[in-house]
């Protein structure tokens, strides 16, 4: 199997290495890699079309091909299978990841790491997010081990001819060693808010107008929710898999909006 790996932290991120190492060495892949040169968080879907993008090859352990380019998570994968296509090589999956940082609820629309991976599905690819829930991403083992099962299973999938290119498997898993983590929910999205804060660029004080700010923020932390909320489950100490997709229509509302006389 080929699997092309993009991510969103930049190319020297630990998490990319971590995973390009496992589903070679454990799941028997040969990977390929396009990753940004630089750190392209919450940079969500977004793709480059105004500017150039420049685009490098680079050596790897682990990788046969390796292109380092400016431009988003989007542009990687797009940018990854087209190049690799010149060169006669078929992806046969897309992985993004491993994200330093967490990608749940709400969170998801932001993030350059889901876009990626769904990036590969609007390409016809079945693909995989994978991030562990801190931006001082330590431990890796955990989230390696269901990335390399998920790996196993969309291959048989392939074979078989039933793999889903539409969904996107959504991995989200506890900064903390394989036996400290409590378990692993098959969940749903949930809500993802912040304590949001604008500061000064320098830090010391609130951001005012005329001036420039940085934005940060503190997750909320929630009370009473389902077990099923991918959310939840981080709250819990738990990993968890979210299958996700890029139809965003509110089926529900069709037959409403169809009563307001619009137009």
């Amino acid at each position: 199997m080929n699997i092309l790996i993009a991510n969103d932290d930049g190319v020297e991120a630990r998490g990319l290495h971590e995973l390009a190492r496992a589903l070679h060495e454990e799941a028997g892949a040969d990977i390929y890699v396009c990753a940004p040169d630089g750190q392209r968080s919450a940079s969500g879907h977004g793709i480059t079309v105004n500017d150039p993008i420049a685009i490098r090859q680079a050596q790897m352990d682990n990788v046969e091909t390796a292109y380092v380019i400016s431009g988003l998570p989007a542009d990687c994968v797009k940018a990854g299978l087209e190049f690799l296509r010149r060169a006669g090589i078929h992806i046969d999956m897309v992985f993004s990841g491993i994200n330093h940082g967490g990608n749940l609820g709400t969170d998801t629309l932001y993030s350059g790491t889901v876009s990626a991976a769904l990036e590969g599905c609007l390409c016809g690819i079945p693909s995989v997010a994978v991030s562990v829930d801190s931006h001082h991403a330590e431990h890796f083992d955990y989230a390696c081990e269901l990335a390399v099962s998920a790996a196993k299973s969309l291959w048989r999938r392939i074979e078989a001819g039933t793999a889903d290119h539409r969904t996107v498997l959504n991995i989200n898993v506890p900064n903390k060693p394989r036996e400290e983590i409590k378990g692993l929910r098959f969940t749903r999205l949930g809500e993802r808010k912040y304590l949001e804060l604008f500061f000064s660029k320098d830090g010391d004080g609130e951001a005012k107008i005329p001036g420039e700010f940085r934005y940060t923020g503190e997750p909320v932390q929630y009370e009473g929710l389902p077990p099923d909320v991918d959310v939840a489950a981080s709250q819990e100490g738990c990993a968890s898999i979210t299958p996700i997709h890029t139809d965003l229509t509110s089926y529900g509302m069709i037959d409403e909006i169809k009563s307001w006389n619009l137009g």
